[in-house]
């Protein structure tokens, strides 16, 4: 992780900037996600390039990646971070597919006038691939 020359912003500071508890970023630095620097007090203090890392964690965690996953996205030199990152697009593209069903079923439920939704066979065939499975 790139070192600023100056670290204004504290755990405190940060976690209010994100709306984050501050046991979160703790966390995050215990399993190596984050490495703030200190000041001669030993308090943790984060700079931009540590912000912008915060940012990224939480836009991944977002997204559904778990935190080994976001540490493999975040390390340049990890083993098989291209396969992790395929395989999230994968679950992204897998969620994102589920949604768009989803929006349709409830787009049609708005509409529809059936008095139990279920009954409504257009309604249902909005979850035959769940039904499938069975």
């Amino acid at each position: 992780m790139k070192s600023n020359a100056e670290h204004p912003w504290s755990v405190g500071d940060v976690a209010e900037r994100f709306d984050l508890p501050t046991n979160v970023l703790r966390h995050w630095e215990s399993v190596g996600l984050l490495e703030p620097e200190r000041d001669a007090a030993g308090r943790r203090r984060y700079g931009e390039d540590e912000v912008v890392r915060i940012a990224v964690i939480q836009r991944s965690k977002a997204a559904g990646m778990t935190l080994e996953q976001i540490a493999v996205l975040l390390d340049d030199s990890a083993r098989g971070r291209h396969e992790v990152l395929e395989q999230h697009l994968a679950d992204l593209d897998r969620r994102m597919e589920e949604m768009r069903r989803s929006r349709e079923m409830t787009q049609h439920a708005m509409r529809c006038r059936a008095h139990d939704i279920a009954t409504c066979p257009r309604f249902r065939a909005g979850v035959d691939d769940v039904l499938a499975r069975l």
